[in-house]
């Protein structure tokens, strides 16, 4: 402790005569042997720092860390959302209703839904050929697999992590064939006769922390023979339950004939899933760099008198064409859940992906969208579906999804169609003739004025020459 100059705190700090008559006699202070235990506090750390190191020790202690942690897998596929996607909204990437994978295992909220997984495995076995040991049999041989297919170790024994596995599949394979077959529906299932809570199950499907990888899923469904038992009169492999499933929740999606373009073999999981029904063909991919982030909103086109089309439904979004002043856009479905599609489909790219192909997506849409009045034009165009009802919130929702999204010049897939863009609003003929349709072409009445206006210029016209003439 050192004191600086004289103080009225200094005075105070002083001992009384009294005192220092003690501190003669060999009293110490308690502020003087706070100083000398620093004092010598400081000696024994100058010691230490100078005790040889004992290295074989460090040494062992550190193998002993590594020998605790696995190596990275790359197998591995499902994630924790980075916290700076997290921060901007915790609930879109937590789940409501039901945990599915190790992530967000045993969470006190979502316990009433444990019971639910537990009838579901009474379902699955009730239609299957395969005995409760089979099942576990096949979840138990995968078990290093599984554990490699999560970006961190989990902290679950071999019995648990088995049983976890195997009542979070069995139960996501029951929801599909419930959802998607006629025949395994039950009179008293509390989760089909609730559509509420079979929509909040959906979404917490589609996040990325609540993923169960997809071959777990097949193995299970193929050991238990489940399709030749069905009721169903259909046979179904889960990818084609899990596009039926989701199609009826994300219909503008999903493309129709998807299925012919993935390999299942090759589906991480069902955000995967679900972000390979967007991926564009290989002739819509462009070696073009983006030079420019300044690219006209839709009100600006529209000014510049481009027309806006929509393409039929099951195209993928990523389908944007731009010819001869018509931008042709797919269909996109704006509802109070739209955002938590995007952001985990986007998070996942960003932990995981080479390609950010949605990200380019979500980055167009908000070149394309500033303002409500873009909503609008492209709402009346029969782009925007609005559930919203809000042209306002839409607008906000897509700034939203926005937020920390990935953007990389290089590789840019709408980079071609920034150009054209830029360059059709550069013609000044296009402006004065967009200009001249909205000024006097915008109604039947402003029509016939201006045609009027046409004849009497001509008629003047024709009256002066004529009087010229004469004279």
């Amino acid at each position: 402790m050192e004191y600086v100059g004289t103080s009225v705190d200094d005075q105070q700090c002083k001992p009384s005569s009294g005192f220092k008559h003690k501190m003669e006699n060999g009293g110490t202070s308690s502020t003087n042997q706070q100083m000398i235990d620093q004092s010598h506090g400081n000696v024994g750390e100058e010691e230490n720092s100078q005790l040889p190191l004992d290295i074989n020790k460090l040494a062992k202690s550190l193998r002993a860390d590594m020998e605790m942690l696995h190596s990275f897998s790359d197998q591995c596929c499902i994630y924790r959302v980075p916290i700076r996607l997290r921060e901007s909204n915790e609930k879109i990437f937590t789940p409501q209703v039901v945990n599915l994978g190790p992530l967000h295992h045993g969470k006190e909220e979502l316990k009433a839904m444990e019971e639910h997984k537990i009838l579901y495995l009474q379902d699955f076995l009730k239609w299957s050929t395969a005995s409760m040991e089979d099942v576990i049999k096949v979840v138990e041989e995968r078990e290093t697999r599984l554990r490699n297919c999560y970006a961190e170790t989990i902290d679950l024994g071999r019995e648990d992590f088995v049983k976890m596995i195997l009542l979070d599949a069995s139960f996501i394979i029951m929801v599909l064939l419930k959802d998607c077959c006629e025949g395994f529906e039950s009179s008293n299932d509390r989760i089909f006769n609730k559509p509420w809570m079979l929509s909040d199950i959906s979404l917490d499907m589609c996040l990325i922390e609540n993923q169960l990888p997809f071959f777990i899923l097949e193995d299970l469904f193929k050991a238990s023979n489940i399709t030749k038992c069905s009721p169903a009169e259909e046979e179904y492999s889960v990818i084609e339950l899990a596009h039926k499933f989701f199609e009826k929740r994300w219909d503008s999606w999903l493309k129709k004939a998807i299925l012919e373009e993935i390999n299942s073999s090759e589906v991480a999981h069902f955000v995967d899933f679900i972000r390979k029904c967007q991926k564009p063909s290989e002739s819509d991919k462009t070696d073009k760099e983006l030079e420019t982030i300044n690219v006209p909103s839709i009100t600006e086109l529209d000014e510049a008198g481009v027309k806006f089309s929509s393409f039929e439904q099951g195209k993928s979004l990523l389908d944007m064409k731009f010819d001869r002043g018509i931008l042709e856009m797919p269909l996109l479905k704006i509802d109070d859940n739209t955002e938590i599609l995007f952001r985990n489909i986007q998070a996942f790219e960003q932990c995981h992906c080479d390609e950010y192909y949605i990200a380019n997506y979500i980055s167009m849409i908000n070149f394309l969208v500033i303002t409500p009045k873009d909503v609008e034009i492209l709402v009346r165009n029969g782009i925007i579906e609005n559930w919203i009802h809000d042209y306002e919130a839409v607008t906000t929702l897509l700034h939203n999804i926005s937020k920390e999204n990935a953007l990389s010049a290089d590789d840019f897939i709408f980079a071609s169609l920034v150009e054209d863009l830029n360059a059709y609003c550069r013609r000044r003929w296009n402006k004065w003739k967009a200009t001249l349709k909205q000024e006097y072409f915008h109604t039947p009445w402003a029509i016939i004025s201006l045609i009027a206006a046409l004849v009497l210029l001509i008629l003047t016209m024709v009256q002066t020459v004529c009087s010229l003439i004469q004279l």
